[in-house]
């Protein structure tokens, strides 16, 4: 059982950081420091370029944002929690992988899925927002990270990206490759599945349009259920992702709390830190500190 941070690459432009900056890349590093020191076990950026376009934020890049964390921390398990491939390049996101794979050296775990909300991220840039479209486009993409991860050369055809005979080197330092953790909305049975094929599967559940609702421990029971009958090998590994919020200061109402979710089958517990809860970077630091929920 793992207990990771997940805290977004944005904060609201009204609120200001202590050195006065318009970024706050400077503090999301000093927090990933601050929970490898807490005994976390990972720490996961949100990947938005917009989140929503009516409001005003105050926007940092992940992926550089995640390299100078893997410069900086030893242990600590790193990603974007997730990265909306159908609006990367396949190949460079790749390559930013391997690059990020071997700086950290092999931490690296990528969360990726179709992205939301589309009104911000995807249609604004002139990017296509329909799911079905998005869908296609991120199966075809996992298979061309799979195939140039391998090293060895690499031809694929399909209805999105054509490459012929391309070879990427170096590998990743993660053997065969860098997990991938799906994210995808539970109950759907297409993320889903998408997800048995892979390494890992980070739910969310909606309860109306832009409103999340906890994914409870049955839901748990259901899901791993559901990828049991999909996964292709049931003996290779596959981690349940939750994402959840406990209070730092109270041990016992922790175990409570995320308890039922490890009987339920879970195996990292992700721990969620952001603007809307926690309205003050100082609070985000102080439940970072306090440590994982651990039983």
């Amino acid at each position: 059982m793992r207990y990771a941070v997940s805290v977004p690459n944005f904060r609201p432009a009204d609120l200001a950081v202590a050195d006065g900056s318009v970024s706050h890349l400077s503090t999301l590093v000093d927090w990933a420091l601050a929970a490898e020191a807490a005994g976390w076990d990972g720490f996961f950026l949100w990947d938005h370029l917009l989140f929503w376009k009516s409001w005003r934020l105050l926007i940092d890049d992940p992926w550089l944002v995640l390299a100078a964390i893997a410069a900086r921390t030893q242990r600590i398990r790193l990603g974007p929690m997730v990265t909306p491939l159908p609006r990367r390049r396949p190949w460079k996101l790749a390559r930013e992988c391997v690059s990020l794979d071997h700086l950290s050296g092999g931490r690296l775990i990528l969360g990726a899925g179709q992205g939301a909300p589309v009104e911000a991220d995807y249609l604004p840039f002139g990017e296509p927002g329909e799911p079905t479209t998005l869908a296609s486009v991120l199966d075809e993409g996992l298979q061309v990270l799979d195939g140039l991860w391998r090293g060895e050369p690499f031809t694929f055809h399909g209805q999105h990206y054509h490459l012929d005979d391309v070879t990427f080197l170096p590998r990743p330092l993660q053997s065969p490759r860098p997990p991938i953790w799906i994210g995808g909305t539970w109950p759907k049975p297409g993320p889903m599945r998408r997800a048995a094929r892979w390494d890992g599967v980070f739910p969310l559940k909606f309860s109306g349009p832009n409103e999340f609702s906890p994914l409870l421990p049955d839901d748990v029971r259901a899901l791993r259920a559901f990828i049991a009958e999909h996964r292709p090998n049931t003996a290779d590994p596959f981690d349940v992702v939750v994402a959840g919020s406990t209070p730092g200061p109270d041990p016992t109402r922790m175990s409570e709390i995320v308890g039922p979710y490890i009987e339920a089958g879970i195996t990292w517990w992700v721990e969620g830190l952001d603007w809307f809860t926690y309205q003050r970077p100082e609070a985000i630091a102080e439940r970072i500190a306090q440590g994982p929920p651990r039983r």
